[in-house]
């Protein structure tokens, strides 16, 4: 059924008219040209869809649209600010966090999640957060020495 969805989306009130089981996941990439957030599995466990909503990172794979109605929704789009890159973006550069790429959208927004929460986590705390965001080129040391450099920057 066709519903009128309004939200924030990267700090833009954004209104849809669209079925309202729709995945946000497909309704960001298709529907909004966001393409940052990816689609891995479809099965809500690897985590390159995840985006913040309401300053919790989610799996837009399994989150139906209508979910949203309300709520602030934050994309890998919306960290850059003014053409400037956020200290998580930087520091997974600057520490070649990424190979591939495909799991990065992923990565950054979770642990953006993270730091919202815990400013500055410890080793354990980044480990523990970001376990379930899968990366296959085995890049896990490096991300975690990001997550930790983003966190000392901000």
């Amino acid at each position: 059924m066709i519903e009128t969805i309004r939200f924030r989306l990267n700090g833009k009130p954004t209104t849809l008219r669209i079925e309202g089981d729709r995945k946000l996941l497909w309704v960001l990439r298709t529907d909004l040209g966001l393409t940052g957030t990816k689609f891995g599995c479809g099965e809500n466990l690897c985590g390159a869809c995840t985006v913040i909503v309401d300053r919790e990172p989610v799996r837009s794979c399994q989150l139906p649209v209508n979910e949203v109605r309300g709520k602030e929704v934050i994309t890998i789009e919306g960290l850059e600010k003014d053409g400037k890159l956020h200290p998580l973006q930087e520091k997974f550069a600057e520490h070649g966090a990424l190979q591939c790429g495909f799991c990065t959208p992923g990565m950054i927004m979770n642990a953006y999640g993270l730091l919202l929460k815990n400013p500055k986590p410890t080793r354990d705390q980044i480990i523990s957060a970001m376990d379930d965001n899968l990366c296959r080129c085995g890049c896990h040391k490096r991300i975690i020495r990001a997550i930790e450099g983003a966190s000392a920057q901000m």
